[in-house]
């Protein structure tokens, strides 16, 4: 055996060896690496942030620094605090950790206008919520996109008449240069605090010494300037680019709407059949994205349209009325009237089984918690009323209301003068394409009774919806709270209506709504979603929409949202039937000779729990719960800057996260710097003269020959 070179053979299981210890070297280096970050940084998990948005003209929300911005805490907790961060403090910039009670239009001005000194905002939720109100929304929502313009109604135009949302201080539609997130969670909040007072309190009113306790802000938004712009950037770079960059989306998602009796979606209506249209919106919002608990502004009202539809759909004769009666859950109402404006598109254009003409009648339920009293009222529009026809059918509209309430002690119906204006309704869009009969149900006579419209404090709490101490979340599931037999009698009142305007006359006394139905569906969607009801509607893939909290109900981008889905499922389990067909027949009911998919929807749901309380039932479910886009018109159309339509956008970002983390003065930092790059720079000397001196320093080995055994 002849072995060239002479050098040994290394062993196989050294190898292996060596490769091991590499492995294990790299491996404690990456888990060290972590442990470092983690010792250095808290993350804040629950939070919210601000968002950019944008619309034909401008821009709002917030944004930080393509790589965030970071500011020494401060907590402001009454408005003589704000002076340390705005003049006094000695160690800028500050991120501002505000409670939520000082979250106002005017505290805001002042820490704009100082910019300089402020990295960014962290808001806390004000336990209790603020007694006098607080709505970052406009006081006259959705101006521009009603029925009232300086041609239509010139003296309601803007709001003249008066101003719908008083307490409103439109700071959700400011636009601010730097980030503010809100900390959801409480015990996250005090960490803060702990954080704050452990290393950013001076003694005895002196500056703090170094280190300082930092919070860390990451929003950067991709999107700026405008829909226009932003749409025409994504457009250039979605028709040149393999690979494009989209900056910024469209506001989107679905309406739900159902018929009382099956239509051909394949079709349209002929001109001579009518339809009742009952309408809510499903969309709120709040300055904070996907933070928009809206139970007053929205979710009231469409759990009582729900409830109405399934007290609707049991009156015996439904199937011979004369009339027919549509459902619609409006989505993006809250956006200049996404939903509503988009469905009014469609019927104008023969996109949708209902046309306008076909329309009978318009009956909207407004915000109808009934907090403050019995009372509800009849809002309608005294412009296309001066049309004699027209008036003479809201007369009669109006009529049949008040006899459908005469008969429920515990709903009040009240007229307002006929000079009075439509409150912000999507029945303004309807409006707007043509003179129909219409009333929109509210709880107020004139400005909005909610005192948190549009915020994060539009909660469970604010409709009285609470539970007794000690209930299993089963037991909250199925109390019935005063709220929920409040709202059960307007879906009897709105229930009893729709039936007599469909042209009912035998069985209107005996329809009523049930407080059960709205009881559940009140602690689903204000309280926890994730329950045994909501579960049991659903199709198992969606399963995983349901949180352990309440459900959010911002339009956003990405479609269906939670909300559209569980109200379709809601809405199609309440007023549908349950068939008996296999789960690739419910799929699939083309399958079935006796099933027509152009009449019906189909849906396998995880159906109730059996017997012993382990495994669900499935079942399909047949209804006429559908989906219809609700996408503004003016992205179908390329109109990036309409006037017409709602522009809204919603900007795109890469990071959003929040952390604190302790920092050192400048002055350390800055010897920390030199002291590395003198490190560096000797590294390199000994390096280089290493690399000079190597033939003397390092002898090469003689090459051995070879050796012959």
């Amino acid at each position: 055996m002849a072995t060239a070179g002479g050098g040994s053979v290394a062993d196989p299981g050294s190898r292996s060896l060596l490769r091991l210890l590499s492995f294990c070297v790299l491996l404690a280096g990456l888990c060290e690496g972590n442990s470092v970050e983690r010792k250095i940084y808290i993350p804040l998990n629950k939070t919210a942030p601000c968002v950019r948005l944008l619309n034909a003209t401008h821009q709002i929300g917030c944004q930080s620094s393509i790589s965030g911005d970071t500011g020494v805490i401060h907590v402001v907790e009454k408005k003589e605090d704000l002076q340390w961060v705005l003049t006094d403090g000695p160690n800028p910039p500050y991120v501002v950790l505000l409670e939520g009670t000082l979250f106002t239009r005017d505290v805001m001005e002042k820490l704009k206008g100082r910019s300089g000194r402020i990295a960014g905002l962290a808001v806390s939720l004000a336990k209790p919520s603020p007694a006098s109100g607080l709505s970052p929304s406009v006081q006259c929502p959705n101006d521009g996109f009603g029925v009232y313009s300086n041609s239509y109604g010139s003296q309601f135009a803007h709001c003249r008449a008066f101003q719908w949302n008083k307490v409103g201080d439109g700071l959700a539609y400011e636009d601010f240069s730097f980030p503010i997130f809100l900390l959801e969670d409480e015990n996250e909040t005090n960490v803060v605090k702990q954080c704050y007072r452990d290393h950013n309190l001076g003694q005895n009113g002196s500056a703090p010494a170094f280190p300082l306790c930092a919070m860390q802000l990451f929003s950067h938004m991709h999107a700026v300037i405008s829909t226009v712009t932003c749409m025409r950037r994504s457009f250039i770079q979605s028709s040149f680019s393999i690979n494009p960059e989209i900056v910024c989306d469209p506001l989107s998602d679905y309406n739900v709407w159902s018929m009382l009796k099956p239509i051909n979606v394949s079709g349209t209506l002929e001109p001579g059949d009518r339809v009742v249209v009952a309408a809510t919106r499903l969309d709120s919002r709040s300055f904070f994205w996907n933070v928009a608990p809206g139970a007053e502004s929205a979710v009231a009202s469409f759990v009582t349209q729900l409830a109405a539809a399934e007290a609707l759909q049991k009156a015996p004769d439904v199937t011979t009325l004369p009339r027919n009666v549509m459902f619609v859950f409006f989505q993006g109402e809250i956006f200049d009237y996404i939903g509503s404006s988009r469905m009014v598109y469609d019927m104008e254009n023969g996109k949708f089984p209902v046309q306008l003409e076909n329309i009978e009648a318009f009956v909207e339920l407004g915000q109808v918690a009934l907090r403050n009293s019995l009372e509800l009222w009849m809002h309608t529009d005294p412009m296309s009323q001066k049309n004699e026809t027209v008036l003479n059918q809201v007369e009669a509209l109006l009529s049949t209301l008040e006899k459908s309430g005469a008969a429920v002690p515990a709903v009040v119906l009240r007229r307002l003068n006929q000079s009075q204006p439509l409150p912000p309704s999507s029945l303004q869009r309807f409006l707007r394409a043509r003179n129909i009969s219409g009333v929109v149900l509210a709880d107020h006579s004139a400005s909005f009774h909610n005192l948190y419209y549009q915020s994060v404090y539009d909660t469970a709490e604010n409709i009285n919806v609470t539970y007794p101490e000690g209930q299993s979340p089963e037991e909250d599931l199925n109390f019935v709270t005063d709220t929920a037999k409040a709202l059960a009698d307007v879906a009897t009142v709105l229930a009893r209506a729709l039936y007599q305007l469909a042209g009912g006359t035998s069985f209107s006394d005996t329809i009523e709504a049930d407080p059960h139905t709205v009881t559940r569906l009140l602690y689903g969607f204000l309280v926890r979603a994730n329950n045994s009801w909501f579960q049991s509607i659903l199709r198992p893939d969606l399963r995983p929409y349901l949180g352990d909290g309440p459900l959010q109900h911002y339009i956003a981008v990405s479609s269906p949202t939670n909300t559209t889905y569980v109200v379709q499922y809601a809405l199609a389990n309440l007023t549908g039937k349950v068939i008996d067909l296999t789960r690739e027949q419910c799929q699939d009911p083309s399958q079935v000779p006796t099933e027509d998919k152009d009449l019906y929807e189909y849906a396998w749901v995880q159906g109730p729990l059996d017997a012993n309380e382990t495994d669900r039932l499935p079942r399909c479910v047949r209804s006429t719960a559908r989906l219809a886009r609700a996408l503004s018109p003016a992205f179908e159309l390329k109109q990036w800057g309409s006037t017409e339509y709602s522009t809204w956008t919603e900007s795109r970002w890469k990071d959003i996260r929040a952390r604190i983390f302790l920092i050192a003065s400048k002055e350390l930092e800055f010897i920390t710097l030199i002291v590395g790059f003198g490190i560096l720079v000797f590294s390199l000397i000994v390096t280089y003269c290493i690399n000079a001196k190597a033939d003397v320093l390092f002898i090469t080995p003689r090459e051995p020959g070879s050796v012959s055994y």
